[in-house]
């Protein structure tokens, strides 16, 4: 399956980084984003909606075709779908399913701090 180019949209990949402050605290920060070519969608479906229950809603499938995302090494990683590159991720990646040809990545919404 090739993904049609015209279906596809720049997203942002940052990588999860977990560091330590001062005091021994685990603290979450993310790497530089890394723009890849994706086909958005709405998650949907009977299987998906058994795994994942009422929090389908605020979930998102991506295809992609490419070597950033690697099923294994990038669950957690954030995802700039609606923000700019250079702010914090607002989805981060649940799941992820390899295909011959292309990636599955599930993607799940962040609720911030400040509510949203």
């Amino acid at each position: 399956m090739r993904l049609a180019r015209k279906s596809l949209r720049t997203v942002y990949l940052r990588r999860k980084v977990d560091g330590k402050d001062d005091e021994g605290n685990v603290i979450t920060d993310w790497a530089d984003a890394v723009p890849i070519k994706v086909n958005a969608q709405p998650a949907g479906g009977q299987v998906n909606a058994a795994i994942y229950g009422e929090e389908l809603a605020y979930m998102k499938r991506l295809l992609y075709q490419g070597d950033a995302i690697v099923e294994g090494q990038n669950e957690n990683d954030g995802v700039c779908l609606t923000v700019p590159a250079a702010a914090n991720p607002d989805y981060t990646i649940t799941a992820i399913q390899t295909y011959s040809d292309h990636v599955n990545v599930m993607i799940k919404r962040v609720v911030s701090d400040d509510g949203d």
